[in-house]
Formats: C-alpha cells, sequence, structure tokens
C-alpha cells in the first residue's frame, strides 16, 4: 500500500502556496510516494500542484478532489495536461461530481442526474487526457476538439465514487477510485467488490483505491476525536458521505479516524491495506503538539 499526504482538508499546517511547496519538498525527500490536494473554497489544486512539481522530483501530485461541474471537460484536460507537463509526468486528477448543495446553490448549476453527467464528462475528458481528440454527442456535451500539449504524458483519472451507479463509472472510465468519509467495512464489502468488477467487466487493469481519512498518532485519542469531530462535522452532513458513514455504523467523521499511539494506527493501516486499498491518504489532524511529527514518521516507518 502506497502512503501518501492530505493537503487542505484539516487546519493546522500553513495553507500558503510557500507552505505546500515547502511541504512537498519535505515529503518528496522523505519519500512518500504522493501529495493529494484538496480543491474547496481555497487555492486551486491543479494550478497549485503544478508549482509543486516544478519544485520536487520524485513524488505524485494528485488532486483530491476537483469538481467536474464548473469546468468544461476540455478546460479540464487543458489544465490537467499543462500541469501533467509541469510535473514531469507524475500529476494525478482527482475528479468528483461536489455536492448538490454546492453546484445548485452556490453555483447556480443544475446537478440533476450527476451519474449521465459524469458518463459524459468522461467521454469528453478521457481521450483528451490520452492526447487523442474528442468527439462526443450527448444531452449534455457535444464536443468535437483537442488538445495540443506535445510535452505531456497522458494523464491519470481518478473519480470519486461512492455509490453503484459512480462505482461502475469509475471501473469502467477511469484509473479507479479516490475516496473520504468512507470506513475500511464500507471498503471491503461495498467500495472495492464494485470498482474491481466493472473495470473487470471493461476491460480494464485493476483499479486503484486510494482512500482519505483524518488521522493522528496521539496517547489523547479521546481528545483527537474530539477535535476532529469539531473541525470536519460539515461531512456528516452531506448525503455522499453521510450515506457512507450510516454504511459504516458511524455516527460521524471521528468514528472512522484513524487515531491512536503508533501500534494501534498501525493496525488500523494494516487492515486497510488487507481490505485492498492500494494507497492510503493520510489527512493529518493537529490534535496535539506533535502530532505531525509522530504521524509523519510513522507513516514514513511504512514505506
Amino acid at each position: 500500500m502506497r502512503i501518501g499526504v492530505m493537503s487542505g482538508a484539516s487546519p493546522g499546517l500553513d495553507g500558503s502556496i510557500n507552505g505546500l511547496v515547502a511541504r512537498a519538498k519535505d515529503l518528496d525527500s522523505r519519500g512518500f510516494h504522493s501529495l493529494w490536494m484538496a480543491n474547496i473554497f481555497g487555492h486551486d489544486a491543479i494550478m497549485a500542484q503544478a508549482i509543486v512539481g516544478r519544485e520536487t522530483k520524485n513524488i505524485e501530485l494528485g488532486t483530491a478532489v476537483v469538481p467536474s461541474y464548473p469546468r468544461h471537460p476540455h478546460a479540464m484536460a487543458q489544465q490537467c495536461l499543462t500541469a501533467q507537463e509541469a510535473c514531469g509526468g507524475r500529476f494525478t486528477l482527482g475528479l468528483g461530481l461536489s455536492h448538490q448543495i454546492v453546484i445548485e446553490n452556490m453555483f447556480g448549476m443544475s446537478y440533476e442526474k450527476p451519474a449521465r453527467h459524469m458518463r459524459e464528462y468522461m467521454g469528453v475528458l478521457g481521450p483528451l487526457l490520452r492526447g487523442k481528440p474528442a468527439a462526443f454527442k450527448g444531452t449534455q456535451y457535444n464536443v468535437n476538439a483537442s488538445v495540443d500539449i506535445p510535452g505531456a504524458p497522458p494523464v491519470s483519472v481518478l473519480i470519486a465514487a461512492l455509490g453503484d451507479q459512480m462505482l461502475a463509472i469509475a471501473g469502467q472510465s477511469s484509473d479507479g477510485t479516490i475516496l473520504w468519509m468512507t470506513g475500511t467495512q464500507t471498503i471491503e464489502s461495498h467500495i472495492g467488490p464494485k470498482v474491481r468488477a466493472a473495470a473487470s467487466e471493461a476491460g480494464r487493469p485493476e483499479p486503484r483505491i486510494v482512500a482519505g481519512f483524518p488521522i493522528a498518532v496521539t496517547d489523547n485519542p479521546d481528545l483527537a476525536r474530539e477535535r476532529i469531530a469539531e473541525g470536519l462535522t460539515v461531512y456528516g452532513t452531506l448525503p455522499s458521505y453521510r450515506a457512507m458513514l450510516d454504511k459504516e455504523g458511524a455516527a460521524g467523521p471521528a468514528d472512522i479516524a484513524i487515531v491512536g499511539n503508533e501500534a494501534e494506527v498501525s493496525k488500523s493501516l494494516d487492515r486497510l491495506r488487507d481490505v485492498g486499498v492500494t494507497d492510503f491518504d493520510a489527512a493529518i489532524f493537529p490534535a496535539e503538539e506533535d502530532t505531525d511529527r509522530r504521524t509523519l514518521e510513522l507513516l514514513q516507518s511504512r514505506l
């Protein structure tokens, strides 16, 4: 199981571009496999990772995740291929629908038939990210266009997929899925079997399962869970995440967080590996003053 770190999903560290670059260079020097950047209402994650790509050497740089609706798939492809060139082939697009409250209430766009939207979106985006023209005719998109960035290798795509239809789309048209607020049992019984079956039926390689979790190595787990519950409350109210928490039997984000001392956290990571998670994405939560140091050291020991 590859080990990566999340940026922007939890408070605590310097969220500036300079801070992100410094964090990425440190993780790169330690040998971490990946750095994933959330795309919420701050920095643009694709642009930020392109900047980071110019300052790092080996680490994979991904988004977790960029919403599809606000960006036409051709514009998305153009931006991602530019980032891929800047990153020297180390950029991965984590792509998602976002949430109805964001797309409709904030952006004023329709969230009707989201699964159909993602199928059509990938029908345009997929070929473009492989360096091929897009020729697609659907209900939402009618596109005949190409992107010409000769120095950019193809861009890998991971779809944030939780429900059955989205897991089918992820397996059929992308390189896997990237998760948040989804517990270990749910990954084992729901996510993994369905995305792998869809990929197999489509003749695609074994899909990646990138699992993001709040994590804190600490000797005070009760305090850590209390602070995670306070800091991540909103995620327990969004319908798609709420459905996954309910599948897990979890009251809220704190109940699926990976919290405890080094031995306890290692056991949880072993369990994720055993249920088929290919990439762990650590959203390190600053429960105590030395949480970041202890968590990074434990994760680094597993590289």
